[in-house]
């Protein structure tokens, strides 16, 4: 493995992990099956049409007040709101 992949491993992050403020850039979108509430095939193409891209710059400009769920992401110029547990499947930097 070289320096630069194993370095970039460390700095990564789910976004589901992320706190309120958090900025960042998708390195890529994993779902893993039975996480979210869709099957992982479907929940990749969901988080793609949304524009969860990798090198999209993403910021969490939001989070509910139960268990800080769901967060409201900004993914350009576009805001969603996502569930925590599908914001799983979206790895940042």
């Amino acid at each position: 493995m070289e320096y630069g992949t194993l370095d970039a491993l460390v700095s990564t992050t789910t976004l589901g992990a992320a706190r309120k403020g958090f900025r960042g850039t998708v390195v890529s979108v994993l779902p893993i099956e039975g996480v979210g509430r869709l099957p992982a095939d479907e929940m990749e193409r969901r988080l793609v049409e949304m524009g969860f891209i990798e090198g999209a710059e993403i910021e969490i400009i939001h989070e509910g007040p139960i268990r800080r769920d769901p967060i409201a992401v900004r993914v350009g110029s576009a805001t969603v709101a996502l569930r925590r547990r599908d914001a799983l499947a979206i790895l940042a930097e």
